[in-house]
């Protein structure tokens, strides 16, 4: 049943067994004799009255051919879990129904069964796995809902490597106009100094030409009290 890729593994069980004995329940009321089908119609009768109208053997075939309907549909794997879970449900609250208000089936002010009502009261397990078969998820909604959770997953982590792409393009950045203000500096120190070497050499080529255009070129300066 699983292989279908409609019913879960934990609905398995579920459909199998309740399946296989609504089923089997059918087949044995088909052809019931009368004195069932009146024993069931004065039983479903209490619950619903509008059934006066239908008699006896015929009612029973025809909760004979709903009950053989329902346990097919639970035991195919391609009827939908919750289609198949809510046609349960319906068919359990009618017995259930039943159980109510049917005399004799429960102790006087309680809900609790009678020894007559205890089978008929079991049909509340019936009515619980219907109600869990009809509200289990649906499984592409499932699967969308994982796919959702998935994509904003990889949305946040896409942001992050973002916000650290940024930040280590800015740190980068950062550290590589630091470098770029040093070796400005830098160039700019050397230029000064070439600047006063120029200049110093300048003073001394223009003192030079003005002690030979004095003394003439071949005074040496280092003799000379002008230098003193």
């Amino acid at each position: 049943m699983s292989g279908c890729g409609k019913v879960k593994a934990w609905q398995v069980p579920l459909r199998l067994v309740t399946g296989a004995f609504i089923l089997h329940s059918g087949m044995e009321k088909w052809d019931g004799p009368d004195e069932q089908a009146q024993g069931v119609h004065g039983m479903a009768r209490q619950a619903f009255p509008f059934l006066e109208n239908i008699d006896a053997p015929r009612f029973l075939k025809l909760l004979a051919a709903g009950e053989i309907a329902l346990g097919a549909a639970l035991l195919t794997p391609m009827v939908p879990t919750r289609l198949a879970g809510a046609a349960l449900t319906g068919f359990a609250g009618s017995l259930m129904a039943v159980y109510a208000q049917t005399p004799g089936l429960r102790k006087e002010g309680s809900v609790w069964p009678t020894p007559d009502g205890i089978g008929v009261s079991k049909d509340s397990w019936l009515l619980a796995i219907g109600l869990a078969l009809t509200l289990s998820p649906h499984q592409k909604h499932h699967k969308h809902v994982k796919h959702i959770k998935h994509a904003q997953h990889v949305k946040h982590v896409k942001g992050h490597g973002g916000c650290h792409k940024h930040r280590c393009r800015h740190e980068q950045g950062g550290h590589h106009g630091h470098h770029g203000h040093l070796k400005q500096a830098k160039l700019v120190a050397r230029e000064a100094k070439e600047a006063r070497r120029l200049a110093k050499g300048v003073s001394q080529d223009g003192h030079s030409h003005h002690h030979a255009h004095r003394h003439g070129p071949g005074h040496a300066r280092k003799g000379c009290p002008a230098h003193h």
